[in-house]
């Protein structure tokens, strides 16, 4: 058999099982009033239990850029990008430590189904569910392009078929079972995949060290190539202290102001289920982060001159490891990039329909709109949503890990400060939260662009802090005359 089609087989099994999944889903919602179908469509009734808690943060979590673009900057700087990516590790703990049970309480008490739902209820205030919704879709949409275009080049690479082909077999596959499945289908799927992503990045791993004759060997080697590649600042200083430190802001503390992960506080079943996925969650996403990186790092000792880039794990594949494996591993990085896209496209269906559709158009009023046109509009709207980026995705550009990070950060920019301090600081108040999202957002961006010199410093950093600034200021300056709502 061709080495091609044995490389593609599993990765049919594995998308025709999701579609399994989301027909399975699908059916849950029959017979619904449309309340109870909004509930099941976009939080799967708040039914997770603890495993399937933990896997669904994981999988959302992971992304393109943990599968290929991650590994691909540590096959070039080391080390060093090892220690960088393990930051992420708390990030269900801190999640669910934080978020987790006040947020559900809060979530069930004001019947919140979405994070823009939890902030119309906190701040009454259309203005920022309208600014929440529109960074939601525009930040939603760039972190999507970047995991239809790491998913079709790692297909391109490891399979030999055109980009295109990946970008239509994954990128459609992933909208259908989302678009017809709901929540319930996304994080029944998300289980599935963290389980296909740990077993690949456990293979690919333990292929690198045999080739690369140990550990012990694959760290000399890298020593030999360039003593930078083994120290925390890589090669010339390439990862400064300043830019690591500010990484503890991206994606540690800043994870909690993320709205794919943040919605998983409103649907798991019980505080015994949370306490479980906190463990569980850590455990695997460190040990998933750890493996993948630590592959791509001690590639360059196994294959000193592979692409250094968004190929270079996928090359490591081909080389590496026999096409039945190679293409369960491929199936580990479309995995993460599904469980990440199918999150995100959820949360912009939810955003058009629900935050603003029905709450502008009905009122707030989902009965208003009868069961069968609410299917249909959150299919049609989740397919369309997905196939926006597919198409963007066909004239992919390159450094597919700087657009995820740029996208994660305007998230953490629009949404962190509003979400914590709203749980935490009851004085906080929509002038505030209104002027820590503009001021956030046009920080980030403005910083992002300009690049100006911050000694090495990331711009979620001086990002984050106008973002609190602006609504501890606003706050303070612009009391509210409503109370608060009971439940808050």
């Amino acid at each position: 058999m061709n080495a091609s089609i044995q490389i593609v087989i599993p990765v049919i099994v594995y998308l025709a099982a999701s579609i399994g999944i989301a027909l399975w889903a699908r059916g849950r919602s029959d017979g619904a009033t449309s309340q109870g179908f909004i509930e099941e469509y976009f939080l799967g009734s708040r039914s997770m239990g603890g495993f399937v808690l933990a896997m669904t943060i994981v999988a959302s979590y992971a992304s393109a850029s943990s599968f290929v673009g991650g590994p691909g900057v540590a096959y070039r700087l080391g080390l060093s990008w090892v220690l960088l990516a393990m930051i992420q590790v708390p990030t269900v703990f801190l999640t669910l430590g934080i978020l987790g049970k006040r947020f559900a309480i809060v979530a069930r008490e004001t019947r919140s189904v979405t994070i823009t739902d939890y902030l119309r209820a906190r701040y009454r205030s259309d203005t920022v569910v309208i600014l929440c919704s529109l960074a939601l879709i525009v930040f939603f949409m760039t972190a999507m392009l970047a995991q239809f275009i790491g998913g079709a080049r790692l297909f391109q690479t490891v399979t030999g078929y055109p980009y295109v082909v990946g970008l239509a077999l994954f990128g459609l596959s992933v909208v259908l079972y989302t678009a017809v499945g709901g929540f319930r289908a996304v994080v029944m799927t998300d289980a599935i995949q963290g389980l296909v992503m740990t077993t690949a990045v456990v293979v690919v791993l333990l292929a690198v060290i045999k080739a690369g004759g140990g550990v012990a060997r694959c760290v000399a080697t890298l020593r030999d190539i360039d003593p930078g590649l083994i120290t925390p600042t890589g090669p010339n200083n390439a990862v400064p202290q300043p830019f690591t430190l500010s990484f503890w802001v991206l994606v540690g503390i800043g994870v909690l102001g993320l709205p794919q992960t943040s919605q998983r506080c409103m649907g798991y079943r019980d505080s015994r289920a949370m306490h479980q996925a906190m463990v569980v969650g850590t455990l695997f996403i460190g040990f998933m982060i750890l493996c993948v990186h630590l592959a791509g790092a001690f590639g360059r000792a196994v294959f000193p001159e592979l692409p250094a880039g968004d190929l270079a794990m996928p090359t490591l594949i081909v080389q590496l490891l026999p096409p039945v494996w190679a293409g369960i591993f491929i199936a580990g990085p479309m995995a993460a990039i599904m469980s990440t896209v199918d999150s995100m496209l959820l949360l912009v269906s939810a955003a058009i329909i629900k935050d603003l559709y029905i709450q502008f158009r009905l009122h707030g009023d989902a009965s208003a709109m009868p069961v069968a046109m609410l299917k249909k509009a959150s299919f049609a709207i989740t397919a369309v949503a997905g196939l926006l980026v597919v198409i963007a995705a066909i004239e992919p550009p390159d450094l597919l890990v700087w657009i995820n990070i740029f996208a994660f950060g305007g998230l953490e920019a629009a949404f962190l400060c509003p979400i914590v301090l709203g749980l935490y600081w009851k004085r906080g108040n929509a002038a505030g939260a209104i002027t820590s999202i503009l001021g956030g957002v046009g920080a980030y961006i403005i910083l992002s662009l300009a690049k100006p010199d911050m000694g090495g410093m990331h711009a979620i950093v001086p990002t984050t802090l106008v973002s609190a600034a602006g609504y501890v200021a606003g706050s303070l300056l612009f009391r509210s005359k409503e109370k608060h709502s009971t439940a808050l």
